[in-house]
């Protein structure tokens, strides 16, 4: 849809209200997709595109809200900006707390608007930077054998090589090889890259301790 392109996403069904954010957007030199509702949009939609979504609280079918959690639970990560002329402290609680950048109310202020688009744009890229790492660190971790992923999770833990040939029942060589072949497959050249790399991979999965 966007050539992955950073693109500016509106979905708005008021036809006035779509076409002069439009008109404004593109004459700040955005890129832009309009889209009458979120069916419309989630018709059009890539797992490649990059850029933002602008997207009205209120809409026929699946309100901005519902459509905020729909790609949560797809996983989509796209960074939103809400509008609406009917919103209340509820609605941008509700939108906040589910990662929306910013919770705009009409006539939306231009500069604000403008802001939070290129906030948006930056927080997109550096999600993308990061997930394109955290796949790189799962393929390299896809590499190791059971034993090389249990050395490693007893050595980023912080267990010496002889704490952890006594945790697993097997010699402090045996261990010295396996961390070899591990800080290798990791492309890790310190046991701090190591860690971090760890600590990366347990974020990506969702892991609190």
């Amino acid at each position: 849809m966007s050539e992955h392109i950073p693109t500016v996403f509106v979905v708005e069904d008021e036809s006035s209200v779509r076409e002069a954010l439009d008109s404004l957007l593109r004459s700040a030199g955005f890129r832009v997709q309009l889209f009458a509702s979120a069916s419309d949009f989630l018709l059009g939609w890539s797992p490649g595109d990059s850029g933002c979504l602008i997207l009205d609280v209120r809409l026929p079918g699946v309100d901005g809200l519902e459509l905020q959690q729909e790609l949560i639970r797809a996983d989509i990560h796209i960074p939103t900006i809400f509008i609406t002329g009917h919103g209340d402290i509820r609605m941008s609680v509700q939108a906040m707390k589910a990662g929306a950048v910013e919770f705009l109310t009409k006539p939306v202020n231009y500069p604000d608007l403008v802001n939070a688009i290129h906030r948006s744009m930056e927080k997109d890229q550096a999600g993308r930077k990061n997930r394109e790492e955290v796949e790189r660190l799962r393929r390299r971790f896809d590499t190791l054998t059971p034993r090389e992923r249990e050395v490693m999770r007893l050595v980023v833990a912080g267990l010496l090589n002889k704490q952890v040939a006594a945790e697993i029942g097997i010699s402090e060589i045996t261990v010295k090889i396996h961390r070899g072949h591990v800080m290798r497959k990791m492309e890790a050249n310190s046991l701090a890259e190591l860690v971090k790399m760890a600590e990366q991979l347990r974020l990506a999965a969702g892991g609190t301790n």
